[in-house]
């Protein structure tokens, strides 16, 4: 028998035989069958995976998960009911993932959450950082000899592309970050692929840097929402998936975030860091705490999106079918405004809140000396960064609280899909605060 027939033969059975007397119920024989014919034995993933790799497999849900008896002779047949454990067991041992990016704030909770999840973890950046269970990928998405090179032993199920480096104008973007995910694609060609993910942004529905906010959208923005005229380097990103899902035979999704707010050390666009920075400056020097963004802005409704809820999306998204061929907001889930968020955030440094002026007062124009004040800072509570620069991107959150349009995010696509996880947007900027002390990032 080849290898090919013998993975395609149903292990229910054979394995059965080999481990032993289990006393195995109708509903896990199913599964075991349905699983070893459908996903071990015809799928792209079946391909790759020998015999013993089959064996291994179910020698190990015996002794992990199921824990089934030996009969004795003659002794009332033990029944256990784990189907759901069987296939829970097999999706993730199944899952191999490569987290594009693994560095940036998207990439970074991604990978933290696939691990604990039981995932094999591939982190794929240009400076990877050693992460708990993540096996680190030198490579540049611009270099595609050098990234076919790094991806040449590596045979992941699922891709999630969560970087993207920006440019001068936006002809340029779409240039780079197109010519970054042609390459990966290249890269992964005859690759065992189940689900490509592309995390992307709001600014599908607000327009690029260059006419950022300066749209008539209707919110709450929903995903069927048309494109705007005009380049956007999503929209390139978004048609080149599309293109090497169709060609490759795998499914797809794209993740629209908001403004993040998570834990990513390095990762400027962080506007949780960079308000932490901020209120951290405005206490030591004695300054009010006053809001640097638009007066629409302050009073309108709007929502953010914590890296951990975009991480938990991403992974329900990669392992349900149904969720396939979709894109999908992602948000908190829920509602507030800033002037509600503002003094909660100055309560917590002990500083004294403010709305925006008559005229705002952006971050950018305020923080010409914040480098050395930040240097005098970091010396004095030992603080593990100095580089300002390395922390904070005043003009990345002034364009977020500057806008004079509302931003809303509409999440009912993946909730009428199964998806339900929550996350108070209070808390997800304190939980940073604390984990930002704890780093001594901030002090203490």
């Amino acid at each position: 028998m080849t290898p090919e027939e013998d993975i395609r033969k149903p292990c229910a059975v054979r394995e059965v035989q080999e481990i032993g007397a289990f006393a195995l119920d109708l509903p896990v024989r199913w599964a075991m069958a349905q699983i070893s014919a459908r996903v071990l034995g015809c799928g792209r993933i079946g391909r790759r995976l020998g015999s013993d790799e089959n064996r291994r497999l179910l020698h190990a849900f015996f002794s992990k998960k199921a824990r089934p008896q030996r009969l004795s002779e003659g002794a009332q047949q033990n029944r256990f009911t784990g189907a759901s454990d069987f296939i829970d067991f097999m999706t993730t041992e199944l899952n191999t993932a490569l987290v594009v990016g693994s560095t940036g704030i998207t990439g970074l909770n991604l990978a933290t959450h696939l691990v604990s999840k039981g995932w094999q973890v591939y982190g794929l950046a240009r400076n990877p950082k050693e992460m708990p269970g993540v096996i680190p990928v030198a490579a540049d998405l611009q270099d595609a000899a050098a990234l076919k090179a790094a991806l040449a032993d590596i045979n992941p199920t699922h891709v999630f592309i969560c970087t993207w480096l920006r440019q001068e104008t936006e002809a340029e973007n779409v240039r780079v970050n197109g010519y970054m995910v042609r390459n990966l694609f290249a890269a992964l060609e005859g690759k065992p692929l189940v689900h490509t993910a592309l995390v992307t942004g709001t600014k599908h529905y607000l327009g690029p840097f260059e006419a950022y906010g300066q749209t008539n959208a209707e919110t709450p923005f929903r995903e069927d929402n048309p494109r705007l005229p005009g380049l956007n380097f999503y929209y390139t990103q978004e048609d080149l998936l599309f293109d090497a899902a169709a060609t490759g035979n795998f499914g797809w999704t794209v993740h629209r975030s908001h403004t993040m707010i998570g834990y990513a050390r390095g990762n400027a666009m962080n506007m949780g860091v960079t308000l932490a920075v901020y209120a951290t400056l405005c206490k030591e020097q004695g300054q009010p705490f006053i809001y640097p963004g638009s007066h629409e802005q302050w009073n309108f409704l709007t929502d953010v999106t914590d890296a951990r809820i975009l991480a938990k999306q991403l992974e329900w998204a990669a392992t349900t079918p149904a969720a396939y061929g979709h894109a999908f907001n992602i948000s908190n889930g829920d509602l507030f405004r800033w002037r509600w968020l503002w003094p909660q955030l100055a309560a917590y440094f002990g500083v004294e809140p403010q709305g925006p002026p008559p005229r705002p007062a952006p971050l950018e124009g305020r923080m010409q000396n914040a480098p050395e004040d930040w240097q005098a800072i970091a010396a004095k509570y030992h603080l593990a960064e100095p580089d300002v620069n390395k922390l904070v991107s005043w003009w990345h959150t002034d364009g977020d609280l500057g806008r004079n349009i509302e931003c809303i995010n509409d999440m009912t696509q993946s909730r009428l899909l199964g998806f339900h996880a929550y996350q108070p947007t209070l808390a997800s900027f304190l939980e940073l605060f604390d984990r930002l002390k704890l780093e001594r990032i901030i002090p203490g």
